[in-house]
């Protein structure tokens, strides 16, 4: 089993929060998908010729693109690998999802879209450059179940410029009303090189404190646990049955295929990632080469890895599976675990797993830290 990402570099306009590779170059799209299918075609034994079970279309804003042009990558997609699909996510923008650009996707292998709403308060759009508006999110969301798709995600954030604990329930109440399948809620970074960042930096906004962003998160938890969702990573809740299978396989150690500029890869041994510019990737597919750079997993980083994707799971870490495949780093683990289990963040589970409790969620990076091989 394995997992194909693609990723889609375009964008109408900039999001002040976001520091992911993209560009407002439309006019080449034609040409960025002709690349992203060649790269298919290099690429194509990379995983050992392992089945495709799931593929995910990301960005950027992948909904910039004519069905006719998705179309063609999934085309590209089928030639290129074994794929048995069994989840085919694609990233939208709300304004993008008019009816007839809904309709144009049920034509296509998509089963699942991932909805960047982000907030449902009009003045959180405006102050970090989103292009829809609430209604336009809400009626997307509700055009794209009338069309009949039933696996449905929305991102939120929290900790927005200026968001109070009132907005964030606001916030809540209108997407649980929503009736969708899954949700990502993340806490709002000031990430070096955005707009935001500068204007952090000027003295126009602030991020939000520690405590506030606490109470944003327990009141998340709160909100959408009542309705029925599973929290079952540190950023993402689903109905049961709905947890995304893409996004677990980063978390369950699943090898996967990256296409696209920026887009990274693993196989188990090595992680390599895509020159992260789109003139340079665009002119290294059309001479028939890759521009992309790898390393080799040591036994630490592997550790390591083990680490950060099992605890951001409800499912936790595998204490067995621990020791038969890190022998030499299991009493390390425990040992280092020492200081959260006994202050209640991290608990060992009757079947075996370390994981982090209500208490340690939040605070998951400082607990990695001190699990972690340096």
């Amino acid at each position: 089993m394995a997992g194909l990402y693609i990723h889609i570099p375009l964008c109408a306009s900039r999001c002040y929060y976001c520091d992911f590779y993209s560009t407002t170059a439309h006019s080449q799209q034609q040409r960025i998908v002709d690349s992203l299918c060649k790269e298919m075609a290099l690429r194509k034994d990379y995983l050992g010729r392992e089945t495709i079970r799931t593929l995910y279309i990301g960005g950027g804003t992948p909904s910039t693109l004519s069905a006719d042009l998705l179309s063609q990558l999934f085309e590209s997609a089928r030639c290129q690998f074994d794929c048995q699909l069994e989840e085919v996510t694609m990233e939208a923008n709300p304004d993008d999802l008019s009816a007839e650009y809904i309709a144009s996707l049920r034509s296509l292998p998509v089963n699942r879209l991932s909805i960047g709403i982000q907030s449902f308060d009009d003045e959180d759009l405006k102050r970090i450059n989103r292009r829809h508006t609430a209604k336009q999110a809400i009626k997307a969301v509700h055009d794209c179940q009338t069309a009949g798709f039933s696996n449905l995600s929305i991102d939120l954030i929290y900790g927005l410029p200026f968001q109070t604990m009132d907005g964030w329930k606001k916030n809540l109440q209108t997407a649980v009303g929503l009736n969708v399948q899954h949700m990502s809620a993340y806490c709002l970074t000031y990430e070096e090189g955005t707009m935001l960042y500068k204007q952090w930096q000027q003295g126009m906004v602030s991020p939000s404190s520690d405590e506030d962003n606490l109470s944003f998160f327990r009141q998340l938890r709160t909100s959408l646990l009542a309705a029925g969702y599973e929290h079952y990573e540190i950023s993402n809740f689903s109905l049961p049955g709905f947890r995304a299978k893409h996004n677990s396989s980063y978390w369950n150690g699943t090898p996967y295929v990256g296409i696209g500029p920026s887009a990274h890869s693993f196989d188990g041994k090595s992680r390599q990632w895509n020159v992260p510019n789109i003139r340079r990737y665009m002119a290294a597919m059309e001479a028939g080469h890759l521009d992309f750079e790898r390393e080799q997993l040591t036994c630490d980083e592997k550790y390591n890895d083990r680490i950060i994707t099992s605890l951001r799971t409800s499912r936790g870490l595998d204490m067995e599976a621990l020791k038969r495949d890190f022998p030499d780093y299991y009493d390390f683990c425990l040992d280092s675990a020492g200081l959260s289990l006994k202050a209640g963040q991290l608990e060992l589970t009757d079947d075996g797993f370390l994981r982090l409790t209500e208490s340690g969620l939040f605070i998951s990076d400082s607990i990695f830290v001190d699990l972690i091989k340096a």
